[in-house]
């Protein structure tokens, strides 16, 4: 039985000298197996804690020697087995819950002197540096001599980032490093995403600068990302479009797309209300997303995207009269806010649904409207402000659209007014 944690041996008679412990315990590997004691010349079953500083390990009788354990915090990976000869306390942390339970169960019978037979006994030897080295948290390859093909990645990693290897695709071996909080994958050839890496539940930083991203999966907008990542960097990629359930990852605060072949952002761009640092420069952009007007942002750079001027009169127009029933419908369950899903209304209709815009009036249109671009000071939502073009501006068109004709006819004549004054 074997078992790696941190340890901490407290002297218990230290107090009495006026003296106190270091209060913080060493990476080790605790071993429960037989050991030869020389007094009696008889085999006992020992405790024995190998650390970096003590390899060979100091052994701790363990028959009739346990005073007490204490377990509250085990399902933290936290205990204390208190020995009677010699008066210390060996203190547990930092070890896997499932592995300390079945550790301190073996340490009990052994207490108790149970036949050696039915325990998990181990062979009671020094263990090698790496064994007891701390768990690394950050590691850095920047070149593919050093990436490692045979052994894996250390499944302590907190921090990974793997550049200039030349990787096709994601290493599923990092997949599986469960406390991962930032994965850089910068300047390899990765073309496709894995669904999977949603599966990283702690990850709040992913670095994709400059590979060969043709696509984002719409699995990975709906995997656990939503409530973990803050900060995503697809720049230099060859994108050309987001999905519609990009905009689900709202703990999002910094977002960069710069130089990609974007020809539009997600249509509810809007509902990253947390969003603070948004760069698209260098792309396809023609148009703004209505929805864009809802961001605010304490950054934004949009240069160098080829945007339309704006013109009032130049629209288009994709209404019937009457309406269609469903189209009336539609508008009718998101104007009322009533709740719907896939379980209550066909599939498509729930679609339609998501996408829904906003008329100047605050009544929803789905699929029949009359849509135009407008100038707005981009300014109005963000504090500061890349240029958009060599001439200095600092306006955009974004979409508008119009629910109805009287609608647009309403916007066109405060246009011609505000233009007259």
């Amino acid at each position: 039985m074997k078992l790696q944690c941190d340890v901490e041996v407290v002297n218990r008679m230290l107090p009495t000298f006026g003296m106190k412990s270091r209060g913080k315990g060493a990476r080790a590997v605790l071993s429960i197996g037989k050991h030869l004691d020389k007094t009696s010349q008889r085999s006992s079953v020992y405790m024995m804690i190998c650390t970096a500083k003590d390899r060979a390990g100091s052994k701790y009788k363990l028959k009739d020697n346990i005073e007490k354990f204490f377990t509250w915090f085990v399902e933290e990976g936290k205990a204390t087995v208190r020995l009677k000869e010699p008066a210390v306390d060996i203190c547990l942390s930092k070890a896997d819950a499932n592995s300390l339970k079945s550790f301190l169960s073996a340490a009990r019978l052994a207490d108790r002197g149970s036949d050696a037979s039915s325990l998990p006994l181990s062979t009671l030897t020094p263990v090698r540096a790496r064994d007891v080295e701390q768990p690394k948290k950050k590691l850095t390859i920047v070149s593919k001599k050093d990436y490692p093909l045979t052994s894996g990645f250390p499944y302590s990693l907190e921090q990974l980032q793997v550049s200039y290897c030349k990787l096709s695709r994601v290493d599923m071996r990092m997949l599986s490093l469960k406390a991962l909080r930032k994965l850089d994958l910068s300047n390899n050839h990765i073309k496709k995403l894995p669904a999977t890496i949603g599966d990283l539940s702690c990850l709040s930083e992913l670095v994709l600068h400059n590979n060969h991203l043709e696509s984002f999966s719409v699995a990975l907008c709906l995997s656990t990302l939503q409530r973990t990542l803050q900060i995503l960097d697809l720049s230099q990629n060859r994108l050309q479009a987001l999905p519609a359930q990009f905009c689900q990852f709202r703990e999002l605060v910094n977002l960069k797309l710069d130089d990609n072949e974007l020809i539009s952002l997600p249509f509810h761009i809007g509902r990253l209300s947390r969003l603070r640092f948004l760069s698209a420069a260098h792309n396809q952009l023609a148009v703004l997303p209505d929805d864009f007007r809802r961001l605010s942002l304490e950054n934004l750079d949009l240069f160098g995207n080829p945007f339309v001027q704006p013109n009032s009169l130049d629209h288009k127009m994709n209404l019937t009269f009457p309406l269609p029933l469903q189209e009336m419908a539609s508008r009718a369950v998101a104007n009322l806010r009533i709740t719907f899903g896939p379980d209550l209304i066909p599939a498509h209709l729930c679609r339609d649904l998501e996408v829904a815009k906003t008329c100047t009036c605050s009544r929803v249109c789905v699929n029949f409207y009359i849509k135009t671009a407008v100038s707005m000071n981009l300014h109005q939502v963000s504090h500061t402000v890349v240029l958009v073009d060599d001439m200095g501006g600092t306006d955009a068109p974004v979409q508008q659209h119009f629910c109805s004709l009287s609608c647009y006819s309403e916007f066109l004549d405060n246009s011609l007014q505000r233009g007259l004054r």
